[in-house]
């Protein structure tokens, strides 16, 4: 049994879709954020030293981060299913973009959803984060024309990994700019696991 450690609106929802589209046994622990900070709490913390989600516990391992999640339990459960077969360069471009999306893309994205919370004058971060995410999504859009998903036309971990910074584009109103990356969100909330994934975090969001 897979025990994930779920805190409300944030990456691990995506942990959620991955778990019922491997069909494998799991129960959730969940964690609220503070309704005035909006920081996890830190009986996370008892987890995991970062005290951040998602966290799962599997085979008396504690394993944390969405790539290496995604990535392990692919290998263990379905390599065949959800990731190009290895040795493939369909399998290079599968590894890219499950990692980019916690790597290059989130990172613009999160300094400009910080910079308009705090709503201060920035000499240099503002513009930084605008002109990175831009970049970002620009490079997405482009990947995605003529394509339903990232890679060999089929569903797979990178595009559960993606799906976040997708939605971060849709929740800001501004997926319309990138028609291609529009078309693909549609594309995946077509999947029954991923809208059965929104209605268990929303069972679990206590806020």
């Amino acid at each position: 049994m897979i025990t994930l450690h779920h805190l409300n609106k944030s990456r691990s929802k995506r942990i959620i879709w991955l778990l019922e589209e491997l069909g494998l046994d799991y129960q959730i622990k969940a964690y609220q954020r503070d309704s005035q900070t909006f920081l996890a709490p830190p009986e996370l913390k008892a987890i995991h030293p970062l005290g951040k989600s998602p966290v799962i516990e599997y085979n008396q391992q504690v394993i944390a981060e969405s790539g290496a999640i995604t990535e392990y339990l692919i290998d263990v459960h379905a390599a065949g299913k959800l990731a190009p077969e290895r040795g493939s360069n369909e399998y290079v471009e599968y590894l890219q973009w499950l990692h980019f999306a916690e790597s290059s893309a989130i990172l613009p994205l999160l300094l400009r959803m910080f910079v308009a919370k705090d709503g201060c004058q920035t000499n240099f971060l503002e513009g930084y984060a605008a002109v990175e995410t831009e970049k970002v999504l620009s490079y997405v859009n482009q990947a995605l024309e003529g394509k339903r998903y990232l890679v060999a036309d089929k569903l797979t971990g990178a595009d559960i990994m993606m799906s976040f910074i997708v939605e971060l584009l849709v929740a800001s109103d501004e997926v319309e700019k990138y028609p291609h990356i529009a078309t693909y969100a549609k594309q995946l909330d077509q999947h029954a696991n991923s809208a059965k994934a929104s209605e268990i975090e929303q069972q679990y969001d206590n806020s």
